[in-house]
């Protein structure tokens, strides 16, 4: 079957093959792929006379994550439009700036919260269209290319202005393509979906809906916070697949709670975003000893992941989890300090990683000097425009030809002589047995001392915390100040929020 060049000609495979199949469970309602696929082609041509058929335009998306977002999502994608899915939650003056500097054509909402532009759409208003206008709206469809724009996702901003990532059909169906090919997804998948909408991984899980009949079962964010509940559902859903960024896993391995409610159904299990500390993965590697788990690697810009490791044993917990090999159709260049490549016949040697290939994103929306520090030429290659992504994290191959993730280029530093990766210490702390869920390390420069920011119950006596650290670490590498909290403040894709954290204790950003 020929590679789709818009992402919709994988959904209508799809309506084609199991229309009566379940596409979207959101609580108690249920849709198939037949119904989807009429709300959202009506909604399709509604937007399309909205725009006053125009394609390639940016159209805003301010829902919560429900069945309505699907359908708006879907949508857009057949209007021959972008979607930029808008966080609901965030304050409203960071909405405003999203806005301001993306300009989308219209915003789609339930009329519900702030006053937009008049240019609005309620999902739901839209009426069955006729043969003609829904003839018009493939026939537009049909004149689009992979390199048209598919969506925007907001990122954080290293200025506090959030940066606008532009992604393209072509590297959405790179990345689908890529894990089909490696055999990661399987058809009828029923999938747990937790990501926000505002995250890469749901768009990614609208692929998998699209690509493979899967069905989506919206996880609601407030059982996040109640993670035996949130099990229970997904044992009488049958999930069989999950992406998720580790926080979550690690709270449920600091839980054990899949001692007590077991997923027989799920086989597959992805996880990307943050470093999954190695006890807490042999936790769910021992509880799902019949699952698949990969550990995927990459930043919004390189289109979901450029690296996956697969781990079919639990490791030994002082090692760290590989970031693996680069997919189909990706390269990856490990750069040292001169610019020169570092290979797999080097290992241990660090290097920033780059990524070129079909998966990157265009760049920054609205945004060309950010773009052009990050999405450079090759400087291995003087004959051509290549393009590269600088991904900013350092990296370094093992004796076995896979990557290890060392920490950001930005949390490199130099302490009494020595250079160090905040990331270290924050993995040997996780392993020491001290129990600790989540820490965060951060560098106050003036001062020179390395602060190291501990999630638990209540503070840890702090004599028996150094003297269990410093089983793993040097004596340059020990934390000089340690500070408590009950949780780690988190930004809105559901990571540790380290400049909030840099900034509380020692007045910087990272």
């Amino acid at each position: 079957m020929p590679c789709p060049i818009n992402v919709s000609e994988y959904l209508e495979r799809s309506f084609a093959q199991h229309e009566d199949r379940i596409a979207v469970r959101d609580g108690e309602r249920r849709i198939s792929f037949k119904e989807l696929r009429q709300r959202v082609l009506a909604e399709a041509v509604a937007i399309s006379e909205l725009l006053q058929g125009q394609a390639g335009k940016v159209v805003a998306v301010y829902l919560p994550k429900c069945l309505e977002a699907v359908i708006a999502d879907l949508a857009i994608i057949y209007s021959g439009n972008a979607y930029m899915n808008l966080d609901v939650k965030s304050p409203w003056q960071r909405t405003q700036a999203i806005l301001a500097q993306t300009e989308p054509a219209m915003i789609i909402g339930n009329g519900e919260g702030h006053d937009f532009p008049a240019l609005a759409h309620s999902i739901g208003e839209a009426d069955a269209p006729g043969d003609e206008k829904l003839a018009q709206l493939f026939a537009r469809l049909a004149t689009l290319v992979d390199t048209d724009l598919l969506c925007l996702i907001n990122t954080s901003g290293s200025t506090g202005v959030p940066k606008t990532v532009a992604l393209n059909h072509r590297s959405f169906i790179d990345f689908t393509e890529a894990v089909l090919d490696a055999k990661l997804i399987g058809e009828y998948d029923i999938v747990g979906s937790l990501s926000p909408l505002i995250f890469d991984i749901f768009s990614f899980e609208l692929c998998m809906l699209m690509a493979r009949g899967s069905t989506l079962l919206l996880i609601p964010d407030t059982l996040a916070a109640f993670p035996a509940r949130m099990l229970e559902l997904m044992q009488k859903e049958r999930v069989s697949f999950i992406f998720w960024v580790p926080t979550i896993m690690v709270n449920i391995a600091n839980m054990k709670l899949l001692d007590t409610i077991p997923l027989p159904d799920l086989r597959m299990v992805w996880f990307a975003g943050e470093v999954f500390p190695t006890a807490k993965f042999n936790y769910w590697r021992e509880a799902l000893p019949d699952a698949v788990f990969a550990n995927f690697y990459g930043p919004i810009e390189i289109t979901l992941d450029c690296l996956y490791q697969l781990l079919p044993k639990p490791m030994p917990p002082e090692e760290p989890l590989p970031i693996g090999k680069p997919f189909r159709n990706t390269s990856v260049l490990v750069l040292d300090e001169n610019e020169e490549n570092v290979p797999p016949s080097a290992p241990g040697k660090e290097g920033e990683l780059c990524v070129r290939g079909s998966s990157l994103a265009m760049g920054y929306y609205n945004n060309p000097e950010k773009t052009r520090a990050a999405f450079t030429q090759n400087p291995l290659n003087r004959a051509y425009p290549e393009t590269i992504y600088r991904t900013g994290d350092m990296v370094c191959w093992n004796a076995r030809g896979e990557l290890l993730f060392k920490g950001r280029k930005d949390s490199l530093i130099k302490h009494s002589g020595y250079r160090i990766e905040l990331g270290e210490i924050e993995h040997a702390a996780l392993n020491v047995g001290a129990g600790l869920a989540n820490v965060c390390a951060v560098y106050d420069a003036p001062a020179k001392k390395i602060i190291l920011v501990y999630e638990a119950p209540k503070p840890l006596d702090e004599k028996s915390l150094r003297q269990q650290l410093a089983k793993a670490l040097p004596r340059y590498m020990m934390p000089g100040h340690f500070v408590h909290v009950e949780e780690m403040p988190r930004n809105p894709n559901g990571k540790i929020d380290r400049n909030r954290l840099a900034k509380d204790c020692c007045g910087q950003q990272t």
